[in-house]
């Protein structure tokens, strides 16, 4: 999707484990911040306004997570709307705040489509 929405409004909470200091692979740690002694949080979504530091987007234009592969669990977890057929009122509230249309079934036609490339 061309959104990114999601990634200027929530905080980024995660495990310290995730960290590639612990885990190889992990989160990097240079993009996170000490959240308490047990979680970290991305730079930039502790603070107002939030904006994910691995967001690289021009919101509803189009939007990439720089640290895709190795993102905390909590993204990995934040589904789109209707993007496995149920609602995620916390996409429908960031897209909104941005003055995006919430998703639809149909918003996801082209990925279920024969010909889509």
């Amino acid at each position: 999707m061309t959104c990114g929405a999601c990634c200027t409004q929530y905080r980024v909470a995660f495990h310290w484990m995730e960290s590639d200091e612990v885990t190889p692979g992990g989160v990097p740690h240079a993009l996170t911040l000490v959240l308490d002694p047990h979680r970290l949080c991305m730079r930039g979504t502790h603070s107002t306004p939030v904006r994910c530091v691995a967001l690289d987007a021009e919101i509803g234009v189009f939007s990439r997570c720089s640290i895709h592969p190795n993102r905390p669990s909590v993204c990995r977890e934040v589904d789109a709307s209707w993007e496995y057929g149920k609602a995620s009122p916390q996409c429908d509230k960031a897209r909104a705040i941005h003055g995006l249309p919430a998703l639809s079934l149909d918003s996801w036609v082209w990925r279920d489509t024969p010909d889509a490339a």
